[in-house]
């Protein structure tokens, strides 16, 4: 047997098996950890967020999981760009309609994510996603459009999503109904560079990033708690999920000045590609934070010509 056979065990997920590594936090604690033990690991700097989230367990297409699922030290960068209406809509589900910022504009984002301490292990997650009005809330106004930008209260539509991880995947695909698959993926994000690199089918470059990291400004712990809203279809049927993220360690850059985005050949590049973007308008690097992901609830969503 192999070192790294010896060093992962088996797990069942709603009939799928799965590899996880031995004596991880998914392999002792099944989603339900105790926090004092997470406090004590020098990469999280406190567990205050996470008492006040109690967890809850229901039944999922996964089988029976606690959730939400606890990320306790990660850290995440995203590009947003202009895009045309016209092409966003092209890659929208007919019940979903862009968030524009002016008349046939809309908002693209790639975004990457490196999770170190969370309930399913250590991965890498990158996206390609769509701003999109928030479903069943009828005429967006302007004020509204500012002030969940603002206050980064976000709705999305998520067209690639990729993992390095088994669990990840089985569990972003089957539980949350996200486009999800496994693949070589490298983020690495600290106070000076940001560099991110999704491998293609073939090895080569699928999306790759690399950038000065924006200067940092430190929140406290529950100062600046941003919420990201997805919509999924599981089983035909439409659901929400909710992400809470609390920013730590967070700054931001209007210009593209030392951002170097790079598109191959792959599944997150076709993708973006068939988006038309036009420019980046922001840069966003945390290079510290948490997050509380909670399981899909189902949702009702208009039509675009409701």
């Amino acid at each position: 047997m192999s070192a790294t056979q010896q060093d992962t065990v088996k797990v069942d997920l709603g009939g799928r098996e799965v590899t996880v590594p031995q004596g991880g936090l998914y392999d002792r604690y099944r989603m339900n950890p105790d926090l004092d033990t997470i406090a004590r690991d020098p990469r999280v700097s406190g567990v205050d967020f996470f008492r006040k989230t109690p967890k809850t367990e229901v039944d999922s297409p996964i089988g029976p999981t606690l959730t939400p699922n606890f990320y306790y030290a990660m850290s995440s960068a995203r590009l947003t760009m202009l895009a045309p209406s016209r092409a966003i809509r092209a890659r929208l589900p007919e019940e979903l309609s862009p968030l524009e910022v002016a008349p046939g504009l809309g908002l693209v984002s790639v975004m990457f994510f490196r999770y170190d301490v969370c309930d399913i292990d250590f991965y890498t997650e990158a996206a390609v996603g769509i701003a999109v009005k928030p479903a069943r809330h009828g005429k967006l106004g302007f004020f509204d459009l500012v002030s969940g930008l603002k206050n980064e209260h976000l709705h999305s539509y998520v067209l690639s999503l990729p993992v390095n991880s088994e669990i990840a995947q089985v569990r972003g695909h089957d539980g949350y109904g996200f486009p999800k698959w496994v693949t070589g993926l490298d983020v690495s994000i600290d106070h000076h560079r940001t560099t991110a690199r999704v491998a293609g089918d073939s090895g080569g470059v699928d999306l790759a990033l690399l950038a000065d990291t924006p200067a940092q400004k430190a929140h406290p712990s529950g100062e600046r708690v941003g919420s990201l809203t997805s919509y999924t279809t599981i089983n035909g049927a439409w659901h929400s999920t909710l992400n809470q993220t609390n920013v730590l360690n967070a700054g931001t850059t209007r210009g593209t000045k030392g951002v170097t985005l790079q598109l191959g050949q792959g599944r997150m590049s076709d993708d973006l590609r068939s988006l038309r973007p036009k420019r980046a308008i922001r840069f966003d690097v945390m290079t510290e934070g948490q997050a509380a992901l909670h399981m899909p609830v189902p949702t009702s969503v208009h039509s675009r010509g409701e």
